[in-house]
């Protein structure tokens, strides 16, 4: 009896953890969305993991871009570090994170004037 409630208590939890990793490939290329708020600028940016892009007053450094093989549920994630740069103030930084491209409110960016998103990663 012991040994069947354990192999049942055993099957109810593997499952679960069976979907949990998830392979993804790692792209060199981060398709950003970024927002100007003031102007209602709207631009699509296609960023190379590792490289710095200026938008506004913003940094944008993508440090890693991933994405699931196309076998596997849609998403891509990428690593920002986002930086506030204005004349005469130290750089400040506003984002530092994992940001999903099926979810952007789960990790977004909190800023007045700007609004970011991912949309994906790329081959170059």
């Amino acid at each position: 009896m012991r040994f069947f409630l354990f192999f049942v208590g055993l099957l109810s939890v593997v499952p679960c953890c069976a979907w949990a990793v998830v392979p993804t490939e790692e792209k060199p290329v981060a398709v950003l969305r970024a927002l100007d708020k003031m102007t209602a600028r709207v631009a699509e940016i296609e960023l190379e993991t590792q490289k710095s892009y200026t938008f506004g007053t913003l940094a944008i450094t993508v440090r890693s871009c991933r994405k699931t093989p196309p076998e596997e549920t849609p998403e891509a994630a990428a690593f920002l570090d986002i930086s506030e740069i204005k004349a005469d103030e130290e750089e400040k930084i506003v984002f530092r994170g994992w940001m999903f491209a099926s979810s952007p409110a789960l990790s977004a960016m909190e800023h007045p004037v700007y609004d970011l998103w991912l949309m994906g990663c790329k081959s170059k």
